[in-house]
């Protein structure tokens, strides 16, 4: 018993050790995320000023109920509605503004040694709104999101 208490506080160190360098590489990321925004080109003004028909995007966000942080069922559901509307605000922005992927790969002597990837999205997105949030099955929660493309791409202008 003693042993394994002793080896859930090392991985629990361990894990938190990593989390930390983790995101302590996130600023960077992020910084440079947004260096290559600010490079790409402007959109074109509209010409027309008639207004456009509403053009809806949906996203889903799931998020697992029992590996929540919570000491009760009900509290472990909350933490789960709560991530699954970061992850579909999270696949909103990715499709409004992209998703960036930094990738390496490494051969040696001919020979693939090393092949690795990570993505990251940086994005304010205005105007969503929940359109429904519930469970599936018993143990993953989703979350639909939409926002009117349009208006975001007039929030966009408006910033300019």
């Amino acid at each position: 018993m003693i042993l394994s208490h002793a080896v859930k506080r090392v991985f629990k160190g361990v894990f938190v050790l990593m989390l930390a360098i983790t995101l302590g590489g996130c600023e960077t990321f992020v910084e440079s995320t947004k260096d290559i925004v600010s490079a790409l080109p402007d959109l074109p003004p509209r010409v027309d000023s008639t207004p456009v028909e509403p053009n809806w995007a949906q996203v889903t966000g799931y998020a697992p109920i029992s590996l929540q942080e919570g000491q009760t069922e009900q509290h472990k559901m909350l933490m789960a509605m709560k991530a699954s509307k970061l992850d579909a605000y999270r696949e909103l922005t990715v499709l409004v503004h992209g998703q960036y992927l930094a990738g390496t790969t490494s051969v040696k002597d001919m020979v693939l040694q090393n092949n690795q990837f990570q993505g990251a999205v940086a994005g304010i997105v205005r105007g969503a709104r929940v359109v429904k949030s519930y469970p599936i099955q018993s143990d993953v929660y989703a979350t639909i999101l939409e926002v009117d493309l349009n208006q975001v791409q007039r929030a966009w202008q408006s910033s300019q």
